[in-house]
């Protein structure tokens, strides 16, 4: 788990997240806990920059949408951007892009919110 990070920036009025590291059953509890984290801070959008997600098993999708979620119940929305070609193959397979806002780039995600 040495490689797991999220790291938080400011863009704009976005709140953007760089996640990296495997999402599974392993990591499961840390990126559940750092989003939760993330969403508390009350801010209005929030994109979780994928471009550093080197795999995502059932576990790491359920917590995206555990963080879906989460954000929906404090008026927040949740996008997910720079989502690798596997993990895109993985949400796309399960049917969460049609659950999820996935965006190309942080900028499109930021273009998708409006601002």
């Amino acid at each position: 788990m040495a490689d797991l990070a999220v790291e938080t920036i400011a863009a704009g009025r976005c709140l953007v997240a760089r996640i990296s590291g495997d999402m599974d059953y392993v990591t499961e509890p840390v990126f559940d806990h750092q989003f939760q984290e993330l969403i508390a801070r009350g801010d209005r959008s929030i994109v979780l920059d994928m471009s550093g997600v080197s795999f995502c098993d059932s576990a790491g999708l359920n917590v995206l949408l555990g963080a879906r979620r989460q954000a929906e119940a404090r008026g927040a929305t949740l996008a997910l951007a720079c989502v690798p070609e596997p993990v895109q193959r993985t949400l796309e397979m399960t049917g969460v892009t049609q659950l999820l806002r996935v965006y190309d780039t942080v900028t499109d995600a930021e273009a998708g919110f409006g601002r």
